[in-house]
């Protein structure tokens, strides 16, 4: 049914529950299983907040989110391999737009499947939080399966 399948992952326990969806479901299809977890490119040239970053600020924090990231697909690639599923591509995609490099690590990995969670903000908090997961599945072109 499915060769590859993607989860996008943020580390959090909600996003847990997509990882262990999706291993389950690439167990039940032969799937490869692909994780993403986007990192956000930080300014190096315009305020942030009301303090303007030094280059060195700005590679330090890129240090520390980038081996975040490296260890949240490696924890995901871990998982999946202790339960037996192929697991090779383990990917960390750097975008200040989440939705948009979901949406292009699906497309260049050929995935069937975007697996993910879903906060289930209401109201203002939507309004102001936005949603990575309504961007995702409103402009993907690849089916999106939803947890929450």
């Amino acid at each position: 049914m499915y060769e590859r399948i993607l989860v996008a992952t943020d580390g959090s326990e909600l996003s847990e529950l997509a990882v262990t969806s999706a291993i389950d479901l690439a167990l039940l299809t032969n799937a490869e299983l692909v994780a993403v977890k986007v990192v956000h490119h930080y300014p190096t040239g315009y305020f942030e907040g009301s303090l303007l970053l030094t280059q060195m600020e700005v590679q330090r924090m890129q240090g520390e989110a980038d081996a975040e990231a490296q260890r949240v697909v490696d924890a995901v690639k871990a998982k999946a391999d202790a339960r037996g599923v192929r697991s090779t591509l383990a990917v960390i995609m750097k975008s200040e737009l989440v939705a948009e490099a979901i949406i292009e690590a699906a497309r260049v990995h050929k995935s069937e499947l975007i697996v993910m969670a879903s906060h289930g903000r209401r109201g203002l908090k939507r309004l102001l939080m936005g949603s990575e997961t309504l961007q995702v599945l409103t402009h993907s072109h690849t089916p999106v399966l939803v947890l929450r």
